[in-house]
């Protein structure tokens, strides 16, 4: 695996690999990468000749109140794992390369709609960050496929929508959430998890399914779904074990929007605090 940290760097590989005629795979990190990670450069290989993959912490999708510099970096263990998987090219660029002006005077990427509720209303300004940094990093390494994982749900659809508003011709691929054996789902975050908070953890995805199997009742009984009172009782099921739910909300799939009675393609999206973690969690629902 070669490495690289400069532009310049990155571009004359690219141009060298289209020179040949061969097809790029992308996969964006920001580093201390688990199995979910690698997942994603395991489906990479199936559709490109090459994988790029990038670790960068994006200081422009980090809060006021979220603390960049605590973010876990371990780039030696990273690097190792990448070879593993087979990974072509890394590119580790630095904060000043990829804003130099600074971030007050960047330009940015907004997704209307699908970035404004869950996740973009608990941390505002970060889907603007997360479009910003995917749009950019897209520019210079111009891949014909890039796998994000689904854990991340809204994220997925913020991507996915700015790809076809833009008009880039990219393949967004999708890649299912990676899960230990309790259901909790793989992330960064749980290294901030003390032994008795992974104890609980699972509770979110349990309580998930908890919810899709009450609508699905409610709807194989025709009766008339109730999501508000359905959501409250799960929330109220999470909390109960110690951690604080953030939100949670049964959506239409594609737009994000609140699901309606005649929608049949669903996703509950959940967040909850669990200690200093706060964890994000999803469940696709399918009613037809």
């Amino acid at each position: 695996m070669k490495t690289v940290t400069h532009i310049n760097e990155l571009r004359n590989q690219i141009s060298q690999w289209r020179q040949q005629g061969l097809t790029i795979a992308f996969v964006p990190t920001m580093g201390n990468l688990h199995a979910g990670h690698i997942s994603l450069i395991t489906h990479a290989h199936q559709h490109a000749d090459k994988i790029v993959a990038s670790i960068f912490v994006n200081p422009m999708q980090f809060g006021a109140n979220e603390d960049i510099d605590s973010y876990p970096r371990t780039m030696e263990e990273d690097k190792a794992k990448l070879v593993v998987a087979g990974t072509d090219l890394l590119f580790t660029p630095t904060p000043d390369m990829i804003y130099p002006k600074g971030l007050a005077k960047q330009s940015y990427v907004e997704v209307p709609n699908v970035s404004d509720g869950y996740c973009g209303e608990s941390r505002p300004g970060h889907f603007r960050g997360v479009a910003t940094i995917v749009c950019k990093l897209f520019n210079l390494v111009q891949p014909d496929v890039a796998c994000f994982g689904l854990k991340d749900y809204q994220q997925v659809q913020v991507i996915t929508t700015m790809v076809e508003d833009l008009s880039m011709p990219i393949t967004i691929i999708p890649v299912d959430t990676i899960r230990e054996e309790s259901g909790l789902a793989l992330s960064s975050r749980n290294g901030y998890l003390t032994p008795d908070e992974k104890a609980i953890a699972p509770a979110l995805q349990q309580n998930l399914q908890w919810l899709a199997q009450a609508i699905k009742a409610s709807h194989a009984n025709s009766d008339s779904i109730d999501f508000i009172g359905l959501t409250k009782k799960a929330a109220n099921a999470i909390n109960s074990t110690g951690m604080h739910t953030d939100y949670i909300h049964v959506c239409h799939a594609q737009t994000l929007q609140p699901a309606s009675e005649d929608d049949k393609q669903l996703v509950i999206l959940a967040a909850a605090h669990c200690g200093k973690a706060r964890l994000i969690d999803n469940l696709p629902l399918n009613l037809d």
